[in-house]
């Protein structure tokens, strides 16, 4: 069994993932059903926030604009010699949002997410693209077996060991 990690550690892992893994897969409802698309993406200064840059074109896009719940997953590359039970994974879910080219935030990011991928720039002079604020509220991070652990949105740096949840033995 990997030994306990403190919330400093977790931070510490899943700050390095996102920098290391810089798409992911967008969940978006789609009839009622997930649906899912790889992105780019850029996070805040903690896991709560993510910025994705998106064609109004794209049918992501569309169910963001019926249905504004997602789920982002950020996942380690699988490769030979790698064990797939021991990839980090991140799922992080809450709710996406336009972000205005208004609001205060909105030049910084346009110039984090420039600086990731230089290779956007042409597409924010695009007339359907626009940048997403996803406003995520919880995440659930595995670094292997027995080593998930959680967090909510309103205490994001602590992390705390994912409790199994058994069903129970009684009868409903």
């Amino acid at each position: 069994m990997a030994p306990a990690l403190t919330s400093h550690e977790v931070q510490r892992t899943w700050s390095a993932l996102v920098q290391e893994v810089r798409t992911a897969v967008l969940l978006t409802m789609r009839n009622g059903r997930p649906f899912g698309s790889h992105v780019p993406y850029v996070v805040g200064p903690d896991w709560t926030r993510a910025y994705l840059h998106l064609s109004r074109l794209a049918l992501h896009t569309q169910h963001l604009l019926a249905d504004s719940h997602v789920s982002l997953f950020i996942a380690e590359t699988d490769g030979p010699g790698k064990n797939p039970l021991e990839l980090r994974r991140m799922n992080l879910q809450g709710e996406a949002l336009l972000l205005s080219p208004d609001a205060p935030s909105y030049r910084d990011i346009k110039e984090r997410y420039l600086l990731r991928f230089p290779q956007a720039e042409m597409m924010f002079g695009f007339g359907d693209f626009a940048l997403w604020e996803l406003r995520l509220e919880d995440a659930h991070f595995v670094l292997g077996f027995g080593q998930a652990f959680v967090s909510r949105a309103v205490t994001p740096s602590t992390w705390v060991h994912q409790k199994v949840e058994r069903p129970s033995a009684g009868k409903d």
